[in-house]
């Protein structure tokens, strides 16, 4: 696990909630039973401010960092999503975007986050338009032309669409690894366990759940095979996603006010880079 990656996951799943923003102090601790070591956590941060999705600032308990808007942004977003909160449901309408050359690394996984496929070099589409699209390709400066393309459920249009914007069949097979590797992570997890150790099983499990916001468009049951892998994965991430956060939440208020009492973090030379001017600001997946 990255610590950059972690960092999100921590401030998306845990921190958001409680403002966005944490002490230094905090963010080492809460990192720590993931393995991820303090040398690295203060060099993810910096990269993060840098890049736009954190800001330096002073609290009470000493030098933290809080959420830029964009980035509690993107944040909620995924949340929606890992959790399926605004999910809707199909209209019958794939959105599909024509780009006038090719798309970079960065830009199309990007899109691929958004929810799109590729038909082509040239040709995304998604089973719902998302609006974030046009900033992508107007930031790359790529000319592009969107339309909406009708197919009725079950169709063989439809069919075709699907199969060849996205690999179901491997998709189908991480889902079924995800459930086998995590399950003994978590059923580890009882009535005996420490708030640490739900706390750090759960960050498992939440991080790679939300791998699956670049491989997953999240298409309607309309659009998947019979008895699809995805829809037990989920069930399975809910009920320990549940079980596991009372727990969770005890070991992370309890790491957050120690450090209040402690003001232990960064150097003096970094413990507040600066941010970036915001026409600069380039966001990253």
């Amino acid at each position: 696990m990255q610590a950059r990656s972690a960092l999100f996951d921590l401030y998306g799943d845990y921190l958001r909630p409680r403002g966005g923003r944490a002490p230094v102090a905090a963010l080492v601790r809460l990192l720590a039973p993931l393995g991820i070591a303090p040398p690295a956590v203060r060099t993810a941060i910096s990269r993060m401010v840098r890049q736009g999705w954190l800001y330096p600032m002073r609290l009470v308990s000493g030098p933290g960092y809080v959420l830029t808007p964009k980035a509690a942004r993107r944040l909620d977003e995924a949340a929606a999503r890992i959790y399926r909160t605004g999910r809707s449901g199909w209209d019958g309408r794939f959105d599909l975007i024509l780009v006038r050359g090719s798309l970079g690394k960065r830009e199309a996984g990007r899109l691929a986050f958004l929810g799109y496929g590729a038909l082509g070099e040239h040709a995304w589409v998604a089973p719902r338009a998302a609006e974030e699209a046009d900033a992508v390709l107007a930031e790359a400066g790529i000319g592009y032309e969107r339309f909406s393309a009708s197919h009725a459920a079950g169709s063989p249009g439809a069919a075709e669409v699907v199969g060849r914007a996205w690999n179901l069949p491997d998709l189908a097979q991480s889902y079924e690894h995800f459930v086998a590797d995590l399950r003994p992570v978590v059923t580890a997890v009882n009535a005996r366990s420490s708030d640490e150790e739900a706390y750090a099983a759960r960050f498992q499990l939440v991080h790679a759940w939300r791998s699956f916001l670049f491989r997953d468009p999240q298409l309607p049951a309309s659009l998947l095979p019979r008895r699809w892998p995805g829809a037990s994965a989920a069930g399975f991430f809910d009920r320990h996603a549940v079980r596991l956060r009372p727990a969770a939440d005890r070991y992370v208020e309890r790491c957050l006010q120690s450090a209040s009492r402690n003001r232990v973090g960064f150097s003096a030379h970094d413990r507040h880079p600066t941010a970036p001017p915001a026409s600069r600001e380039r966001a990253e997946n």
